[in-house]
């Protein structure tokens, strides 16, 4: 084949792939969907719960899976697991599973282990080192611990799923995340009109409204009419720009006296004037710094650097420099500004300016991560570490000019999300009683409860060898075991609150079932925060999710 061909296939099989994946592209972008196309997942128990999270993993085209499971095919699994059929009865559910999950997309490849986890950890626990992410379903509580313990130990993202009956529940546990697209619903733009920087003061005080011609009056941008007004206003006030309700409107009539005249006297229709009065009160907020990314400067990790700090943190630390110095208390600007009336050439000019002030700005921090790098050399050879797998493509000592412009366009969202471990929540002493004791003082309206009955059934299980209600004909016995099994849980926590017994009746009654439709919801759930940790975007749960089918709510809580 020659180069030319090559070439063409190539171009062909990358357009193909931004059609395939167009819709999630707009969602994380390039960098985004390599770092999905890059991980390594792994599913243990190919339960109806586990292959629906894998399910929409596999679409949106990670790099490749693997499920782990030790058990066989039962006729309970095909009646609840699509990726499940009856021609793989009594086969290897790991198989079975692999087989036609992988049909849902060429581009991901997939591997089984008829193993149990005890076993691997026991014998072969590197085998989870290669892994981006594990999603465990259906394990018993002395394993899920023992899996967590190691996890955590390496760094190694967990996520806890189970569906239960009509009960759902989710687990996040991961020592730490950090994010720089954090994508925030609503965010304020970068405008800097209450610290205008020299581009934009110059640009500004080359037009002239006072002395344009009308068209040219109408067309300009209403960021440079919100900037002339403002100065006018400060000189007419001590310097100082408008800060409460009274003064902001009193601000609006001021520029709205700014609208030209036709020959009769009345008011023209100058749009880009009514865009400005419109956007007073979200540009003229003051430029600071964001509580989470003061966090972010605050931590142990950004102010102690060593050969083992992620890239994040590095550029953390010459970001704070950067503020501290360069920035005078402000952090690079973003470099973005917003759609508004105007026309083209004007329109282009202004977003010219913010985009060289944002150049600059990186620039400066790129020296600075330069700096701290050549610094950490000095101190001796870097350590091997687990790293995520946004930063593959940024290894600490070759952080790219890209990587830190995408650091500082973004650096107004960034986060450092620090998570507690199984250990610590399994723990009564280290449990955090106190917000499990405020979530069960109304039960009724809380689906926290469903929490201390999942923790429940998992003590019965650890017991008897089984759930409560696996048998039909051991159902009421099963619920005032069960009902111990509630109490000690409440005992060991110190909690008074009474779990009434109509909930711990349902739970017997369940019987550890998975619902398909339940299953489907959790692996919606269970994925979309598996994505999260492995882009690196957005903003994932902290640190447990509970979901009630029943009445279709669900919670969110920090255990």
């Amino acid at each position: 084949m020659t180069m030319a061909a090559s070439f063409r296939r190539e171009s062909k099989a990358g357009l193909d792939k931004n059609n395939k994946y167009d819709r999630q592209l707009r969602l994380w972008g390039d960098h985004g969907q390599a770092a999905l196309e890059a991980a390594r997942v792994c599913l243990i128990n190919a339960t109806a719960t586990g292959t629906e999270t894998l399910k929409n993993l596999i679409l949106p085209g990670i790099g490749s899976f693997t499920i782990v499971d030790g058990h066989k095919i039962t006729g309970e699994d095909m009646g609840n697991n699509f990726f499940l059929d009856r021609e793989g009865f009594n086969k290897p559910r790991a198989q079975v599973a692999r087989d036609l999950l992988q049909e849902l997309n060429e581009d991901v490849s997939g591997d089984w282990v008829e193993e149990s986890v005890d076993r691997l950890l026991d014998n072969n626990p590197e085998f989870f080192l290669v892994f981006s992410c594990v999603i465990t379903t259906d394990l018993p509580e002395k394993s899920l611990l023992k899996l967590g313990d190691y996890l955590w130990d390496h760094n190694i993202p967990l996520v806890v799923c189970r569906s239960y009956g009509l009960i759902g529940y989710i687990r996040l546990v991961i020592k730490e995340h950090t994010v720089i697209e954090s994508h925030p619903d609503s965010i304020h733009e970068d405008l800097r009109l209450d610290r205008p920087f020299p581009g934009l003061v110059e640009y500004c005080d080359r037009l002239d409204l006072d002395n344009m011609s009308k068209k040219d009056h109408s067309h300009t941008p209403m960021l440079v009419i919100l900037y002339k007004y403002l100065e006018k206003w400060k000189s007419m006030h001590g310097g100082a720009a408008p800060k409460n309700y009274q003064e902001k409107n009193q601000f609006k009539e001021f520029i709205r006296s700014g609208i030209l005249k036709n020959e009769d006297g009345m008011l023209m229709q100058e749009e880009n004037f009514e865009e400005a009065v419109k956007a007073v009160n979200t540009s003229l907020v003051p430029t600071r710094i964001p509580a989470d990314v003061q966090k972010v400067f605050n931590d142990e990790q950004c102010n102690n650097l060593n050969g083992e700090s992620k890239p994040f943190w590095i550029l953390a630390r010459a970001v704070k420099e950067f503020v501290e110095k360069e920035g005078e208390g402000a952090l690079p600007l973003r470099g973005t500004i917003p759609d508004m009336f105007a026309d083209s050439e004007k329109y282009v000019q202004l977003q010219n300016v913010y985009r060289s002030q944002a150049s600059e700005d990186a620039a400066v921090v790129t020296d600075k991560v330069h700096q701290i790098l050549q610094h950490l050399a000095k101190e001796g050879s870097h350590s091997p570490r687990q790293i995520t797998v946004v930063e593959q493509e940024y290894p600490q000592d070759c952080i790219s000019d890209n990587y830190v412009r995408l650091f500082c366009k973004n650096a107004a969202f960034l986060r450092a999300i620090h998570f507690r471990s199984l250990s610590e929540e399994y723990t009564p002493q280290t449990a955090k009683v106190g917000d499990l004791g405020m979530n069960l003082e109304d039960t009724d309206n809380s689906d926290v409860v469903f929490y201390v009955l999942l923790r429940a059934v998992d003590r019965f299980y650890s017991e008897y060898n089984r759930y409560p209600g696996y048998y039909d004909d051991q159902v009421e016995t099963d619920v005032s075991n069960l009902k111990t099994c509630v109490s000690r849980l409440l005992q060991e926590w110190g909690l008074g609150p009474n779990i009434k017994d109509d909930y711990v009746h349902e739970m017997c009654r369940y019987g550890a079932s998975e619902l398909h439709s339940v299953a489907s919801f959790m692996g919606g759930v269970a994925a979309q925060e598996c994505i999260k940790v492995i882009t690196g975007q957005f903003i994932p749960l902290n640190n447990t999710y509970i979901y009630n089918a029943m009445k279709q709510t669900s919670t969110s809580i920090e255990l």
